[in-house]
Formats: C-alpha cells, structure tokens, sequence
C-alpha cells in the first residue's frame, strides 16, 4: 500500500501517522499489559477530585477522611478573572484555540530544550489530566515503565489522549474551573480557594492583578517561588507573569508598572477549621488497614477508596456521651481528693520530686534545646519558664490561658483518661470504639495502643483453667492466708498476697462466690493448684497476645494488656467457646463502588462449649453472689425484662488502673480508666477502684443503649446452656442477713438464679495490692 506513494518523504510521513495512530491504540487498549491502564470515557466523564478515602459507620454515616490534599472547591463564577487571565498568559496563550494539545507549542518548547532553555510544552488541559488522573502514578504504570526512554513516550502521549478525551466532553470554562480546583499551591494547599485564603485571606472573586500573579507564579516550582519561604524569588516570578499579562493584553503597562512595585503583602491570618475528621476511630481503622494496604498496593490517602467500618454510630453516640459524662465527675473528684498536692507519687506515698524535670526531658523538644543552649540547664529552664498564650483541654471546652511548659506538664499530668471498646461476640463485629477523651489534646489510643495492669480482670482466666481441668463452680475454698514458693529467673521467691483489705475472713467460699467477690488469696490457692503457666495458656488461647510473664502473681493481673485483648477474651465466653478475631472493617470499594475487598469473621475453637456456658455463670456472680464487685450496677436502670449482666471489676496496685469487664446477652465491652503516668492515682479504694471509675462509664452506657428502642440491643437473660451441662453449678447460696430497715427488694423474674445482695457484707474492694505498679 506504502508504495503507490511515489514520493519519499510523503511515504515516510504516511507510515509515521499510520504507526503513530497504532501506537496510540495500543496505549489506549494497554496491549499485552504493555502500557499500564489509561483514564476511560467514564473516568473523564466522573473524575474524582479528591483522592482521598472516607470512612464509614456500618449505618452509613461519615467517620472521616484521609487526604494529603487540602482542598475547598469553588465554581468558575468565583474565580477572579484576574486568576485566568494571569493563567492563560502564562501557561497556554493558545488556550482557547487548541483541542488539549498545542503542537506549536510542544515543538517550540522541544527546540528551546535543545538550546539549553527548558520551557513547558504541556496545555493547561494536559496538566489537569495529570492533576485528576496522575498518567504517570504506578498503578497507571505496564511494562515498558522499566525502560526510561520509552517511558517517557508513552507518558506523553497518556496525556495527550487523556487530554482529548477531556477537551471532548468539557467546554473551556469547565476545564478552567476543574484546573483551579486541582492544582496545587504549596504548603498542603490543593485549589485556588484554599490558596488565596492561605497567602492572601481572600477568596477566589477577590484577588487583584498583583496577587493573581504571585500565584499562578508559584505553578512553576511551589517551592522556590512560594512567597512565604522565598518573597524575593516569589515577587521576581510575579513581575514575569505581570509581564505576560501585558504581552497578552490582559494589562496595560502602566498597571503593571503600579503593581510590579508593590510588595507582597501576604495575609496568613486565616485559620483553616478544616480537618480530616481526625479522632481515634479514623486512627484505628488506618492501622487496622496498613498491612492491606501493603499487600494490595493501595493507599489510603492517594487511592479514593471507600471503607465501610463495623461501626454502630448510634452505640458509638452513647458510648462518648457516658464517657464524657462519667469522666467529667470522675476527674473532679480526683481533683477534689489531691486539692492542691501533687499527685505524682511512688508505691510509698511520697511525692516524686524529679517528675516534671523527667516528663521535660522526655519532650521532643528538650534535645534541640539542648543542642541549641550547649547543655545549659538554665537556659532550658528558663524556656520551660515563659509564659505564653495556650489553648488547652478542660471538661467546660477548650480554653485559652497564659501557661508555661512546665504548667501544662503539671495540669495534663493531673487529667484521667479511658479506653473503651465493644464487641458483639456472635459476628467479631467492634460496634464502639473509644481511644481517649479527646482526639485532639490525647492522639494516644487507649484500647489498642496502650496497655496497662489488667488488675482483678485477669482473674476469670485462673477460674477458666480450673473449670476446664477437672473443678466446678461449686468447688470451696477457705479465705486464709497462703504463701506461694516459685522460682524466678532460677531464684527461689515467695509470694504471700494480701486481700484488698488486708483481711481473711478465714470463710468457706466456692469459686463462684470467691470470683464474684474477687478474694485474692482464693484465687492465689487456685492459682497452686492449676499452674500459672497453664493460666498464662488458656489466656493466649483466649486472645491475649501481650506477653505475660509466668508467675504466681499472673492471675491477680500483674501483666500489661489492651482493652482490645481483654474484649476479645472475654468475648470468647459468650461465642460458646470460639474465639474470635475481631471485625473493625467489612468492606472497601473503589469510588464508583465497586467491591474490592471484604473481610469476614474468623473464629477458633478454643474450649468447650460447657465450659464456656459456665463461665458466664461465673460472671453472673459479681451481681448474684454477697458481696459482689459488680453490684454498684444495682444504681443503674438495667434490670427491666428479666435482665442479667456478668461483669468483672479490676483495679491495679495504688489505684492507678480503673478496669471494668462488662457481659450482655449480645455484647462484651470493656473500659479502663487512669492517669496517663502510672505514678498519678487515686489515693484510696473508696474514690479509685474500677467499681468507682471504670464501671460507672459502662452503666451509663448499657442505661442509654436500652433507652433506645432502635438501638437494636434488649435487655435480657443469658443464653440457656448450650449442651448437657456435666458439672455441679447450682451451688446453695450462703447464708446471709437482710437488714430489714433497708430499702429492699429486687423485683426477680421467677426463672434467674438471682440472690439478693448482702447488704451487711460490702463488695469487696479491688486490688493487687501486692503487685507494683510499672513506673
């Protein structure tokens, strides 16, 4: 065919478009993976500005966003026509008269690359579609990616294409609006609204010549023409384009002699209100995803994905609202019981005197100063010294004051803070997440991040090995003293707990009643007779994943752990003895809403059925049996339709970890209350033990989840048992004395196994008293 064209050059030249034309399909279908993909006519027709992802509640609602770009859209209408002419001038004097590519241009600029002066070929089309669609980001990317020069190519010519896709469907205002609104400014400034409120503290209408032109000015290098780090680089750039804008006829030069002239005059006054939707749920769901994200080449601040949490909002709602609520009256209390005393304190009650200067030097800041001043203590102490305005936390809003560092060492030393989490056993679904009392002042996460000394809550796992090894619940022991010889590390060591109050009722109890009242020196003598290692076992199976170190003293909580690894245990017993790996996330879709990953429940066997049934029925005894730790929960509204909660309180050595373990029919939740420092805490068990901070939150809470007939929870009883059970449970209650002169009586539906509180035998305060606290 070729050779019926009887001059050369025009054969050459046909063969060349024939080529070119092949080329460009074969981009354009990604042959062979080739090419990698390139923006269809439902991209150009959909393109999605922000690129960012956005997060989910199961019920629909928006948590929050992840996004590198801040930007703020705005219509064509209010951009200044100073901003398009200074654009157009500068960028693409063809604008108007081309279809997305100016071959005059792309060949001048060739030319002037040749002789040593390198000028942008690329139309303003060309760059929005490298702005919306990033032809050159690695997922965009086939196999000839690996060989430089072809890449380069097929780069261009993936702009090209793109370009005229965009120049088809979208006039020349259009593509200027979509430009404005995606190009980026410096300084996390994506847009021209978000940059002229950033340098100028105007919006897009308002603009004059001057400032139109130190903006687009800034398009050819954000970072060596922006006016804040580099004005007189910035004011050279904007006199060049005021220049163009006189080539173009967009001023005269006597304008841009006026405006040349005139300084900068930035306006950095304006404070973006903007945020991510930043908080501790947005967090977790980022760390739940990294690993894949990894995996999956995806990320979550670039890729536009959609994420659909587990997430109940309205349970999440009233989980905040009792933690504000509870937290509130809970640190006036601490502030009440410490008045003016600090409250940094060792395991003996004496004041740690060095507290601030170590919480000073753990500061990031303390290495540059003392760089900065040589070592010079007094010069660091003057800086911790200043006074200086600040906006800090209280429980009445956000403050301003006039603080020094070492004040705001002081006061957020002195605040509490909690985690809280829930999960519905039956799906591993996490319904509530609560990481802290403000995401803002507190970014650390206290029900997967931090771990603390689980205190009286890591009991029911000692009670868990003894009923799966041969004891019932209904098994005695006698409250006395018991002294425990171990080795450690090959050295012999004793352990003799104290009860929390530092007396033995020398009374017999069976392991029921024992673990509902939390009596140390019982589950002590359990301890002996099971094996700690075994205790540590069956806690791993369960879902602790911390490390615990194997000694007597396990089973009183001495170790760290997580709400979340707690949560997960628990829940165990109420999934009929499967663990389960709890769900945060269910699904994630591109932004067109295509699926591309769902994650479903997995679940382990790890004890048996009965054992597990029983086990609730140990729960059931911090409320049933005399003297339970859990009975504080009487105060609440929760006992409508036959109801029974199981639950389990802890509080580590000195007060200074508040735990509750709260069990439902349907739900387990956990919440831990503490200071920060472990050296800041309650004084007694009156005012700090978890009945009185941890318990409280999830009264309130499960008192708001039942109020509400669409939170989709009831109240009522336990499940029936599973199987067959084989071990004694229904021990006889103990005797116990009704004071008849107090107000009486529990309404008690005719098929529980409720016994009346002994009102003559206090619930047992929590401690592990014989357990230090970590410094």
């Amino acid at each position: 065919m070729f050779r019926r064209i009887k001059n050369q050059f025009l054969r050459y030249f046909v063969i060349f478009i024939y080529f070119l034309i092949i080329f460009f399909c074969a981009i354009e279908l990604n042959f062979l993976w080739l090419f990698g993909y390139s923006p269809d006519m439902q991209d150009i027709k959909s393109p999605v500005l922000s690129v960012g992802s956005e997060v989910y509640t199961a019920d629909g609602k928006l948590i929050g966003q992840y996004y590198k770009e801040n930007r703020s859209p705005v219509e064509f209408n209010k951009i200044s026509p100073n901003l398009i002419h200074a654009l157009i001038a500068t960028e693409d004097a063809r604008f108007y008269n081309h279809n997305g590519v100016d071959i005059v241009s792309f060949f001048s600029s060739m030319v002037s690359t040749a002789q040593g002066d390198k000028r942008g070929g690329s139309t303003i089309t060309q760059q929005l579609a490298k702005n919306l669609f990033n032809t050159r980001k690695r997922k965009s990317q086939g196999l000839v990616s690996r060989i430089p020069l072809v890449r380069t190519v097929v780069y261009k010519f993936k702009e090209w294409l793109t370009a005229f896709k965009i120049e088809h469907v979208y006039s020349k205002n259009q593509i200027l609006t979509m430009y404005f609104n995606t190009v980026p400014f410096g300084n996390n400034s994506f847009g021209i609204k978000t940059a002229t409120l950033k340098y100028f503290n105007k919006n897009p209408d308002k603009v004059n010549p001057a400032q139109a032109a130190t903006l687009i000015g800034m398009l050819k290098a954000t970072s060596t023409y922006n006016p804040i780090r580099n004005p007189e680089r910035a004011v050279e750039r904007r006199n060049v384009v005021l220049g163009q804008m006189v080539k173009y006829n967009y001023l005269t030069a006597k304008e841009e002699a006026r405006y040349s002239k005139q300084p900068l005059r930035l306006d950095l006054s304006y404070v973006d209100q903007s945020s991510h939707g930043d908080s501790y749920l947005r967090r977790a769901v980022e760390k739940w995803l990294d690993k894949w994200c990894e995996e999956n080449d995806y990320n979550l601040y670039e890729d536009g994905l959609k994420i659909y949490t587990t997430i109940d909002s309205r349970l999440q709602e009233y989980a905040e609202e009792a933690v504000a609520e509870k937290m509130k009256s809970l640190q006036r209390r601490f502030n009440n019981v410490w008045g003016k005393q600090n409250p940094w304190r060792d395991s003996k009650g004496e004041e740690i005197k060095d507290f601030v200067l170590k919480a000073e030097q753990r500061l990031p800041i303390y290495d540059l100063l003392k760089k900065k001043y040589k070592g010079d203590t007094t010069q660091i102490q003057e800086y911790f010294n200043t006074k200086k305005r600040m906006k800090v936390f209280t429980w009445k809003g956000e403050q301003d004051t006039t603080f020094s560092s070492i004040d705001s060492i002081k006061y957020y030393a002195r605040l509490l803070n909690t985690g809280m989490m829930t999960l519905e056993p039956s799906t591993g679904k996490i319904k509530v997440w609560v990481g802290g009392i403000d995401y803002k002042y507190f970014n650390y996460d206290h029900v997967k991040q931090a771990k603390r000394q689980a205190g009286s809550t890591f009991k029911p796992f000692a009670y868990l090995t003894a009923l799966d090894n041969g004891f019932t619940p209904c098994d005695k022991f006698t409250d006395r003293p018991v002294t425990i010889k171990y080795k450690d590390n090959g050295k012999d060591e004793e352990w003799s707990p104290n009860n929390a109050d530092f007396n033995f009722s020398y009374r017999e109890m069976s392991l029921r009643w024992a673990m509902g009242r939390s009596v140390n020196s019982i589950t002590a003598q359990l301890t002996e007779q099971v094996g700690w290692d075994k205790i540590v076992e069956y806690a791993h199976k369960c879902g602790i994943e911390s490390p615990l170190k194997s000694v007597p003293s396990v089973s009183l909580g001495s170790n760290d752990v997580s709400v979340y690894e707690m949560v997960r245990a628990y829940s165990t017993f109420l999934n009929k003895g499967e663990r389960v790996e709890p769900l945060l996330v269910t699904k994630i879709t591109d932004h067109r809403g295509n699926v591309i990953q769902e994650f479903s429940l997995k679940k382990e066997r790890v004890i048996s059925e009965e054992v597990a049934w029983l086990m609730l029925y140990m729960f059931r005894g911090g409320m049933e049996e005399p003297g339970g730790t859990s009975q504080a929960l009487w105060e609440y509204e929760l006992w409508k339709k036959n109801n029974q909660i199981g639950g389990k309180t802890g509080t580590s050595s000195d007060y200074v970890d508040g735990w509750y373990m709260g069990i439902t029919k349907d739900l387990v939740t956990g919440v831990w209350v503490g200071a920060d420092d472990r050296s800041v805490h309650f004084k007694t068990s009156e005012t700090g033990e978890g009945s009185r901070t941890a318990l409280p939150i999830f009264g309130r809470f499960m008192e708001k989840v039942y109020e509400d007939p669409k939170s989709g929870y009831t109240e009522g009883p336990f499940p029936k048992p599973w199987v067959k059970i084989t071990k004694e449970y229904m021990c006889p209650s103990p005797r116990i004395r009704i004071d008849t002169a107090a107000t009486d009586s529990l309404e008690i539906g005719a098929d529980t196994t409720l016994t009346i509180p002994d009102i003559t035998t206090p619930a047992e305060p929590e401690s592990t008293e014989q357990v230090p606290p970590t410094q």
